[in-house]
C-alpha cells in the first residue's frame, strides 16, 4: 500500500484503514498481533507516532487490544466491527452521492438499481 500524504485523509487514518482491509481480507485474524508502530513507521517511511495514533485508533474502535508489554492483537469481533462500521459509514456515504447525482441527471430509483445490479454482475463474472 502507499500512503496519499498530499490527501486530504490523515496518514494516521490511512494506516487504521490498510490494517481493517488487511483484517477484512483475512490477512489478520482473531489474536493475530499486528505490526508494531515503529514497523509501520518503517514500512511506511512515517513517524512511529502516526502509526501509534493509526493503531490506537482502532484500539479505541474495539478492533484491537493490547498485551502490555506484547503489542495490540485482533480481537474477536474485529471483522464484525469493521464490516459494521464501513456499511454505516463509508458504504451510506458513497451512496448519498450517487444518489445526489443521480438526482442532478434524472436517473430513476429503477435505473440506479440496474446499473448497481449490473455492475455487481460484471464484478462476479471478474472474479471467477
Amino acid at each position: 500500500m502507499i500512503l496519499n500524504a498530499n490527501g486530504s485523509k490523515p496518514i494516521y487514518i490511512q494506516i487504521s484503514e490498510w490494517i481493517e482491509t488487511e483484517i477484512l481480507n483475512g490477512n489478520l485474524t482473531k489474536d493475530d498481533k499486528v505490526y508494531s508502530q515503529y514497523k509501520l513507521a518503517e514500512l511506511f517511511t512515517i513517524n512511529p507516532a502516526t502509526a501509534a495514533k493509526g493503531l490506537n485508533l482502532l484500539a479505541d474502535e474495539g478492533i484491537l487490544y493490547t498485551k502490555r508489554g506484547l503489542g495490540k492483537f485482533v480481537t474477536a469481533d474485529a471483522r464484525t466491527i469493521i464490516m459494521n462500521k464501513r456499511k454505516n459509514q463509508t458504504l451510506k456515504g458513497l451512496l448519498q452521492e450517487v444518489a445526489l447525482e443521480a438526482e442532478r441527471l434524472h436517473v430513476t430509483e429503477n435505473e440506479l438499481v440496474e446499473m448497481l445490479r449490473q455492475i455487481m454482475k460484471e464484478r462476479k463474472e471478474d472474479s471467477r
